[in-house]
Formats: C-alpha cells, structure tokens, sequence
C-alpha cells in the first residue's frame, strides 16, 4: 500500500478565495507548486480533499468546480508537478454528512479507491478542521499558516493539534521527507 499526502485546496496550495467560482480566481500560492513536484518525485501519492459547499449553497455548479481543478492542474503542470485524485463534499455544513471535514470520510473514501494505508499517509491543511479530519482517519497531520485564521475556538480542541506546524506547504514538506530515527527493536532477553 502505497503512502499518500491529503491536501486541502484553499490556503493550502492555492490563495483563500471564499466560494471560488471561477478558474480565473485559482492562483497557485508561493512555492506550492515545487513542493507538490518534491512529493510526487518522492513517489508519494498527493490526493486533494477539500469541502466545496458552494456547489450545495449555488454558488457554482460541479462544471465550474472541474474547470478550476482543470486550472490547478494546468498550472501545477509547469513545475512537474501533479495530483493523484481530487476528492470534494459539496454537502453544506448542517447536512451531517460523513464526507465533510472535520469528519473523516474523504480520506476513508480515498483510501480504500486507491488502496492507501491511512497510518502511513498525511494531512496537510491550514484549518484546525483540516487536522481533525487527519488525526480522526488514523493520519498524521501538519497545519499549514497559509491560510485565513481558524474560527475561534477550534485550535483549542485536543483533536486539532497537529504533529507538526509550518509556515508554507514548502516547509509542510521538508517535516514529511525529512529522514527519521529508525525505532531498535527491543530484544526479550529470557532469564
């Protein structure tokens, strides 16, 4: 099974825009386009979840929504870079569905589609919401200061503390290629 990145859309690789509705509105943000090219050349799966109720609220239609992603792969394309699968709830935020973040559904979802392993993947976003939905699908989680300020109240939640913090998806990605400590296996020694 092969590990994955999960990113949220807005603040995260590309500039907040409130209920984008257009491709003209997607501006990739500094430095997100070589560190997805970084994650891609680590063989790392990079896979987008993002909550786009616009659609539910008729702010845009599914059409407009695959424009812009045509846009932001479009424009990814010019660093070599490129996302696996693009995974979105449309649902509003009092439909109680599973998919919505913070709940974990499109990460689930996504994981048994591409056949992840959920333990070896991480969520990268820069919302308290984009973490809880990592830490509740068994993933790691980095928060990213990219974005709008979270709602009051949210980091305060234990479930939206993330492994790690960064100031931009570029430094989201150093933490995650870094090399790690490999843990010695204990050796029961019988007496």
């Amino acid at each position: 099974m092969k590990p994955a990145v999960f990113l949220d859309r807005d603040g995260t690789i590309a500039r907040h825009v409130a209920y984008m509705r257009s491709p003209e509105e997607f501006r990739l943000l500094p430095g997100a386009g070589e560190a997805i090219a970084r994650l891609n050349a680590a063989g790392l799966r990079t896979v987008v979840v993002s909550n786009q109720s616009g659609i539910a609220r008729g702010y845009l239609t599914r059409l407009q929504l695959a424009a812009i992603h045509g846009r932001m792969r479009e424009e990814l394309q010019h660093f070599g870079a490129w996302i696996d699968a693009i995974y979105c709830c449309t649902h509003l935020p009092d439909d109680g569905c599973a998919c919505r973040k913070p709940r974990p559904g499109l990460l689930l979802r996504a994981a048994e589609e591409l056949g992840m392993s959920l333990r070896h993947c991480v969520m990268i976003g820069d919302q308290p919401l984009d973490v809880m939905a990592g830490r509740a699908a068994g993933a790691r989680s980095v928060l990213v200061r990219t974005g709008p300020p979270p709602h009051h109240g949210e980091e305060e939640d234990a479930s939206a503390r993330p492994d790690f913090t960064a100031a931009t998806l570029a430094e989201a990605v150093d933490w995650i290629l870094a090399p790690r400590p490999r843990r010695r296996a204990r050796r029961l020694v019988e007496r």
